[in-house]
C-alpha cells in the first residue's frame, strides 16, 4: 500500500523528484525499478521470503496504479468515444 504517512514520505520525495526528472524512457524506468529491487534484496538477503515480498510489493504497486490512474482514464475515454461493443 503506497499510502504511508506524509511525514514518512519526506525521506523519499527528493530522490523521487530527481529520478523522475532523469527517467526519459521506459528502459530507464525499468532499469531504475530493477536496480532498486536488486539493492533491496541484497540488503535484506537473497531468499525466497524476501523475493516473494518484493514481487508482492511490485504487484500491489501495479494494481494500485491500474485502479487509481488507469481505471479512471479508461472510464473517461469510454464516455468520450463509446463502448467497444454491447459487452461493455
Amino acid at each position: 500500500m503506497p499510502y504511508i504517512k506524509k511525514e514518512d514520505r519526506k525521506k523519499f520525495d527528493t530522490a523521487i523528484d530527481l529520478l523522475s526528472e532523469r527517467i526519459t524512457t521506459d528502459g530507464d524506468l525499468n532499469y531504475v525499478i530493477t536496480s532498486l529491487v536488486h539493492k533491496i534484496l541484497e540488503n535484506r538477503g537473497v531468499n525466497y521470503q524476501n523475493m516473494n515480498n518484493l514481487v508482492g510489493a511490485l504487484e500491489c504497486a501495479k494494481g494500485e496504479f491500474m485502479r487509481v490512474v488507469m481505471g479512471p482514464y479508461e472510464d473517461r475515454k469510454r464516455k468520450e468515444n463509446g463502448n467497444v461493443s454491447n459487452l461493455d
